[in-house]
């Protein structure tokens, strides 16, 4: 699939499992950009990654301890993250939360 409809609502996209505790699902993309939110349980860890895409994230809900380039911080509701491309980068949910996480281009291993 090249893109996603134009309008992408809740009940209609899927959750992925992508780690213990960790949801996504994907909430509009092209090959540009992706958009993806991210649900977390309570202590779920994002592992420690890099990858070639630059992403800037929002927190929708929660805190977080958020690691980046080595950098450590907590993060609450209202709180936003950039990430340059190839920077290792990870987090731990200190309470349930979601992240809404934008990557461009597009992240197509999201995709299958």
């Amino acid at each position: 699939m090249d893109q996603s409809d134009v309008f992408v609502k809740p009940g209609e996209a899927d959750w992925v499992e992508a780690a213990p505790g960790v949801r996504r699902r994907l909430l509009g993309f092209n090959g540009d950009l992706m958009l993806v939110e991210f649900a977390f349980a309570q202590d779920a860890v994002g592992a420690m990654h890099s990858h070639p895409h630059v992403q800037s994230s929002y927190v929708a809900s929660g805190r977080f301890e958020m690691t980046i380039g080595g950098r450590t911080e907590i993060l609450e509701a209202g709180d936003g993250y950039f990430v340059p491309p190839n920077v290792e980068h990870g987090c731990k949910a200190l309470e349930a939360g979601v992240l809404i996480d934008a990557f461009a281009p597009r992240r197509d291993d999201f995709l299958t």
